[in-house]
């Protein structure tokens, strides 16, 4: 049975793994600060929202159609020099009030479900955003403290005073992250809510590369390999005379003809929207694909690299922005890789293709990525989907590592996501 905590009460903490969720009326995002004991981050890492949904001990776990995110916690998984976890609530709607709303309840549970800690939060009138619930140490133990603490400065102004360096976005992408879902789609959050709600063990997490403690084993973190659809149909060499043209499964040795080893590479990923005809003339839909990549340690995601963070955490990974529109000739969006540089734990980088909007590849022709050799710009193979399918991601291809070398497999599966968020749980079967 659950405490109730009223405004400025706290209670001990006795379990590792946490779950804070939120029951409003309103459509809102969660969100949490990981603060020193200064009350500020140490580093942009320190806030997980929408668009960097897995921090240090703390990954965001999209909600069911029509619920707000949960925020799950491994505590001894938190670094050491962080001294509070702030859960915050913001309306989708900067312009509204909490006080128009019911209020909201904030809920702490363990791992298994089980409510520990419920706070309803009175007293808000005009304020969008409410500083919930802290989670904190104290002489070397967890606590929570219900907060309650409305903030009308807005989102910005709220992680600026946390010491999140706030970037003001081109005009597109503040229009991606105003719509806020996913770690992006037109709903309501950046991450948007899942066809199915992500276990709690689902998620690895960046600090460590998901090899902190409190999180699962790989085998606890997706369901078991070898249920890949796309059967390999043999591996092919590069040839510098001409790209090599890949098939489904198809894999490749990222081997220079005559032996060298390609130290940095680029993919470039590409598609156009389809033109369709209309009583009032052709009408070419914007369709706004999103390519990322997953950077994986065995079965843990480790890092990523998408358009909410262009680069790896350590450097290997760089994405050089996002397109909008899939508009113009040529690649639509290019991520460099060095492959020199990736981490020696991560063993797998796949990249995948998610559509902000829920467009699926039915409405998208010309798909397409490419292997680029970084030295000379020169392309060395490349793979292209042909036919549309009714899925709003896809995973293109692959690069693994096979014993002392790195090898790229072509994929071409589809699956459901409109963001990387909701696609990490999914990716475990092209492992």
């Amino acid at each position: 049975m659950s405490a109730t905590l009223a405004k400025g009460q706290n209670g001990p903490l006795g379990t590792d793994g946490l779950v804070i969720s939120v029951q409003l009326t309103a459509p809102a995002d969660l969100s949490a600060l990981l603060v020193t004991d200064r009350g500020k981050v140490r580093t942009d890492a320190d806030f997980v929202f929408y668009n960097q949904p897995i921090g240090p001990g703390v990954r965001l776990v999209p909600g069911t159609a029509g619920q707000a995110a949960s925020l799950s916690i491994s505590l001894s998984a938190i670094p050491a020099d962080i001294d509070q976890i702030r859960a915050v609530i913001t309306l989708d709607d900067a312009n509204a009030g909490f006080g128009a709303f019911a209020p909201p309840t904030a809920i702490v549970s363990d791992a298994n479900g089980n409510r520990l800690y419920e706070y309803r939060i009175e007293g808000l009138d005009r304020e969008s955003i409410v500083i919930a619930l802290e989670v904190y140490r104290r002489q070397g133990a967890w606590k929570v403290r219900a907060v309650g603490q409305g903030y009308a400065g807005g989102f910005a102004a709220l992680v600026t005073d946390h010491g999140v360096n706030v970037d003001a976005p081109s005009s597109g992408q503040a229009q991606q992250t105003q719509q806020a879902p996913p770690p992006p789609p037109p709903p309501t959050q950046q991450v948007p809510p899942p066809t199915q709600q992500v276990p709690p063990a689902q998620y690895g997490h960046q600090a460590g590369y998901g090899q902190q403690p409190g999180y699962p084993p790989p085998t606890q973190q997706f369901p078991p390999q070898g249920q890949q659809s796309a059967a390999p149909t043999g591996e092919v060499s590069l040839s510098k005379d001409r790209p090599v043209s890949l098939q489904k499964g198809q894999r490749v040795t990222l081997r220079k003809e005559g032996g060298a080893a390609l130290t940095f590479v680029k993919m470039g990923l590409g598609w156009d929207p389809v033109t369709t005809r209309g009583m009032f003339g052709n009408r070419t839909v914007d369709i706004d694909l999103d390519a990322s990549v997953i950077m994986f340690a065995d079965a843990n995601p480790a890092d990523f690299a998408y358009y909410g963070q262009l680069s790896s955490k350590d450097g290997s990974v760089r994405h050089q922005g996002d397109n909008l529109t899939g508009e113009g000739e040529g690649d639509d969006e290019v991520i460099l890789v060095d492959l020199t540089r990736v981490p020696a734990h991560v063993t797998t980088l796949l990249f995948i293709v998610t559509s902000y909007k829920g467009h699926t590849f039915e409405q998208v022709k010309n798909a397409f990525c490419r292997l680029i050799d970084g030295s000379n710009n020169a392309e060395l193979a490349r793979y292209t989907l042909a036919g549309g399918m009714p899925f709003t991601a896809m995973a293109m291809a692959k690069v693994y590592r096979a014993g002392a070398e790195w090898k790229l497999q072509a994929l071409g599966e589809g699956f459901q996501a409109k963001h990387p968020g909701e696609a990490i749980p999914q990716l475990g079967r092209f492992l």
